[in-house]
C-alpha cells in the first residue's frame, strides 16, 4: 500500500470504482482488459477488496486517495477554493441538500419552481459543517444568511441570462451542436439510408426509420441526394454507442431512455435547422421495429411531443458528453501519458520540460473523481442517464472509436466530415460550416500550439536521426502504447516516432488535449447544463403513445408530462452543484502561453524563452480575433439578439465561472 511520501507511478486497471465490502449493489465490473478496454490510471497498491479479488479495496471520503507526491495539490493550491470548494462539495455540500430535499424528492411541477433555484434558492440547516460547504460551493452559488438557516442560491445561467426562452427554439438546439458544451458529436451525413453497424440479430434491421420521403419534405423542394452532394445535411448519432445498453438503463428505476438520431439541414441563412429525430428502443417479439420518428410539427400536441423528443437528445448528448468526450476523451487518457512522462523521462529532459505545465493536479483530480464522482453510486451514476452503467458505455466508446492520432483538432473535423483537406488553409484544412465556432477557434489554438511545439522539437532535435536515438523518448512512447493504453497496444494507426515532424505531431495532440479541448469540453457546463429544460442530464418517462393509459393526462397537461419527465429538483440540484464545481477557474490558474514563476526554471535557454514568448503573443492575438468574431452579426452561431458569445477558447480567464480560458492543463 503506498505512502503519501512516496514517488511511485504506475498503471491499473479501473479495478476500484465498485465497493462490493459494502453492498452487492455496489459491485461494478473491472473496467480495462480485453472485455472493457480502457485507458490505464496510476496504481495505489491497495488490498484486493474482501469480496471480490479482482476488485481493489476502496479509500471512501474524505480519506484522500494515493498519488505520487508530486502529484498532490501544492500548499498555495490548498489554500484556494478550487480544491477545498470540491472537496466540500462532495463531503458536505450534495449531503446536506439531499437532506433538505429527500423527504420531497419530487419533480419540477412549474417552470417557475426552476426559477426559484436562482431567485430564491434552498434553505440549508445552520450548521458548522454546512456552514464550511456553503463557504467552499461554487462561485456561482452564492450563501445569504437568514434566521436559522443559511439560503443557497445558484446564479443564473448564461444559457438563459439574456433570452430566457432561447432554449425552446429549434435554432438554439441546433445551434448547441456547434457552439455548446459539446460540439464535437456533429458529423456530416454522407449517404442515405442511415445505417447501423450493430448486429441485425439483435438489435433489428440496419435502416433508419428516418426516410427519403420525410426528409425531403423539409427541403423545400430539395432533393436528398443534392443535399448532401452540397453538404448541407449533418447528423447526430448516438444510436450504435447506446442501443446495447438502453434495456439495462431502462430497468433502472426512474430511468427511461431511447437511443437518438438526429438530423439536420445548413440553410441559406446560415443556420442548422433540425429536420427530424429518431428515437429508438431495443427490438421486441412485439415490436420488432422499434423506433419513433419526429418531426417539429405545427399542431399543439406534435410541438409537445418535440420538445419531449428534443429533450431526450439532449440527455443522450449531455450522457456522452461526460462519459466519452470530457471523461474518457481528456481526463482518462491524459492519465498514461503522465504516468509514462514520469517513469520514462528525466526531470532534465527537454521533453519532460515542455509537458511538465500541461500534467499539472491531473492525477489529483482523477484520483478524486474516481472516489467520488464516476464511482459506483456516485453523482455520475446518480444524475447522468446511463445510471450503473455510466462506464461501461465509456469503455464501449474507447473500444470503438478512440484513436490517438485522430485526437488531433483537424484530424477530428475530416474524419467527422466537418472539414475537408485543404494545403492553402493554415492548417490544412477548410470548415465546412464556416461559422462553427468551436472548429473555428478551435484551429486557431491548435495551430498556435503546432507552431510552437515543432519550433520547440527543431530547437533540441535539429541534427537527423536524434529522435530515433533517443532512448529515454522511444521508451517513454512504447510504454504509452503498451502499457498506459495497453488495449489499443496492436492498434495500426499509433503514429510511429521516427523523426522530429512525428514528435511534433505526437507532443502537439497531448498539449491539444490538456488545454483546448478539455477547455472547450468543461468550462461551458454550468453556463450550458444548470437550466436543466435546456440539457437534461437523465429523462425519467418515455414519449407518451395514443395507445398509452396516460396519453389523455398528457394532452390535458402536457407541461406537467415534460416537467415530470427530467431529473427531480435533488436530481437536479446535484447535478448544478458539480456542473458549478467543475466549470470554475481557481485563483492560481495557469493559464496556456502562461508559466507560473514557481515552474519558470523549466524555461532556461534564451532561444526557447523567445519562442515561448512568441506563443503567448500569438494566443494573445487569437484572444483578439474570437472577440472580433464574436461581435460579427454574419456569425449567427455566436452573436444576435440573446445569443450568448462563444469564449470557451478565448485564452484568459478570471477565477469562477466565467465560460472561458484555457488552463495548461487538466486541473479541475
Amino acid at each position: 500500500m503506498r505512502k503519501p511520501h512516496d514517488r511511485i507511478y504506475d498503471y491499473d486497471v479501473y479495478n476500484e470504482l465498485g465497493n462490493p465490502d459494502k453492498s452487492d449493489e455496489l459491485a461494478r465490473p473491472v473496467i480495462g482488459g480485453k472485455e472493457r478496454p480502457y485507458p490505464r490510471r496510476c496504481r495505489t497498491g491497495r488490498p484486493p477488496s474482501k469480496s471480490d479479488p479482482l476488485s481493489e479495496s476502496r479509500i471512501e471520503k474524505p480519506h484522500p486517495v494515493y498519488v505520487p507526491r508530486d502529484e498532490t495539490f501544492e500548499e498555495i493550491k490548498q489554500n484556494t477554493f478550487s480544491r477545498g470548494k470540491l472537496k466540500a462539495l462532495l463531503h458536505n455540500l450534495l449531503p446536506s441538500l439531499a437532506v433538505r430535499l429527500s423527504s420531497s424528492d419530487i419533480p419540477f411541477k412549474c417552470f417557475s419552481d426552476i426559477d426559484k433555484l436562482y431567485n430564491d434558492g434552498l434553505l440549508l440547516k445552520d450548521d458548522d459543517e454546512q456552514k464550511e460547504s456553503i463557504l467552499f460551493s461554487g462561485s456561482m452559488m452564492k450563501k445569504v444568511l437568514s434566521v436559522g438557516g443559511q439560503w443557497l442560491k445558484y446564479e443564473i445561467p448564461a444559457i438563459i441570462q439574456r433570452d430566457r426562452f432561447n432554449w425552446l427554439r429549434d435554432n438554439e438546439f441546433a445551434r448547441q451542436a456547434l457552439a455548446g458544451v459539446n460540439p464535437v458529436n456533429i458529423e456530416i451525413l454522407k449517404e442515405f439510408p442511415i445505417l447501423s453497424k450493430l448486429d441485425p440479430a439483435f438489435y433489428g434491421p440496419p435502416e433508419s426509420a428516418i426516410t427519403k420521403e420525410l426528409i425531403e419534405q423539409e427541403l423545400n423542394g430539395m432533393s436528398v441526394e443534392k443535399a448532401i452532394e452540397d453538404k448541407r445535411l449533418f447528423i447526430l448519432d448516438y444510436l450504435d454507442i447506446l442501443l446495447p445498453f438502453i434495456e439495462k438503463m431502462n430497468s433502472l428505476p426512474g430511468r427511461k431512455a431511447y437511443a437518438s438520431r438526429t438530423v439536420f439541414f445548413y440553410t441559406k441563412a446560415g443556420f442548422l435547422r433540425p429536420l427530424a429525430i429518431e428515437l429508438s428502443l431495443p427490438p421486441t417479439p412485439s415490436s420488432p421495429h422499434n423506433k419513433h420518428v419526429y418531426t417539429h410539427g405545427h399542431h399543439a400536441t406534435t410541438h409537445w411531443i418535440w420538445k419531449l423528443a428534443k429533450a431526450h437528445v439532449c440527455s443522450n448528448d449531455a450522457g456522452i458528453h461526460q462519459l466519452v468526450n470530457h471523461w474518457l476523451r481528456t481526463h482518462a487518457s491524459m492519465e498514461p501519458y503522465i504516468i509514462a512522462t514520469h517513469r520514462q523521462l528525466s526531470s532534465m529532459h527537454p521533453i519532460y520540460k515542455l509537458l511538465h505545465p500541461h500534467m499539472r493536479y491531473t492525477l489529483e483530480i482523477n484520483a478524486l473523481a474516481r472516489q467520488a464522482l464516476i464511482n459506483g453510486g456516485g453523482i455520475i451514476e446518480a444524475s447522468f442517464s446511463p445510471g450503473k452503467y455510466a462506464m461501461e458505455v465509456s469503455s464501449a466508446a474507447y473500444k470503438s472509436m478512440w484513436r490517438f492520432d485522430l485526437e488531433a483538432l483537424p484530424a477530428d473535423l475530416i474524419r467527422r466530415g466537418m472539414a475537408v483537406e485543404d494545403p492553402s488553409e493554415p492548417c490544412g484544412v477548410k470548415l465546412v460550416i464556416e461559422d462553427y465556432p468551436y472548429a473555428a477557434d478551435g484551429l486557431l489554438v491548435w495551430s498556435a500550439i503546432k507552431e510552437w511545439v515543432e519550433s520547440y522539437v527543431e530547437h533540441f532535435y535539429s541534427e537527423p536521426n536524434t529522435v530515433i536515438s533517443d532512448i529515454e523518448l522511444q521508451d517513454w512512447w512504447n510504454e504509452i502504447k503498451n502499457k498506459g493504453h495497453a488495449d489499443k497496444r496492436d492498434e495500426p494507426w499509433w503514429p510511429k516516432l521516427n523523426t522530429k515532424e512525428d514528435l511534433s505531431g505526437i507532443l502537439a495532440i497531448i498539449i491539444w488535449v490538456a488545454s483546448g479541448q478539455h477547455a472547450a469540453i468543461n468550462f461551458g457546463q454550468y453556463p450550458f447544463g444548470s437550466y436543466v429544460p435546456n440539457r437534461p442530464t437523465l429523462m425519467r418517462k418515455l414519449i407518451p403513445q395514443e395507445d398509452d393509459p396516460d396519453y389523455e393526462k398528457f394532452l390535458q397537461n402536457p407541461q406537467q408530462r415534460f416537467l415530470s419527465s427530467l431529473a427531480t429538483k435533488l436530481q437536479a440540484t446535484k447535478v448544478m452543484a458539480v456542473q458549478d464545481t467543475l466549470s470554475t477557474h481557481s485563483p492560481d490558474e495557469e493559464y496556456l502561453g502562461q508559466v507560473n514563476p514557481l515552474h519558470a526554471h523549466w524555461i532556461n535557454d534564451h532561444e526557447i524563452l523567445e519562442l515561448f514568448h512568441r506563443f503567448s503573443s500569438r494566443l494573445e492575438e487569437i484572444e483578439k480575433i474570437i472577440d472580433r468574431r464574436n461581435k460579427d452579426g454574419h456569425l449567427k452561431n455566436r452573436s444576435g439578439a440573446g445569443i450568448p458569445p462563444y469564449e470557451l477558447l478565448l485564452p484568459t480567464s478570471g477565477p469562477g465561472v466565467t465560460g472561458r480560458g484555457i488552463p495548461n492543463s487538466i486541473s479541475i
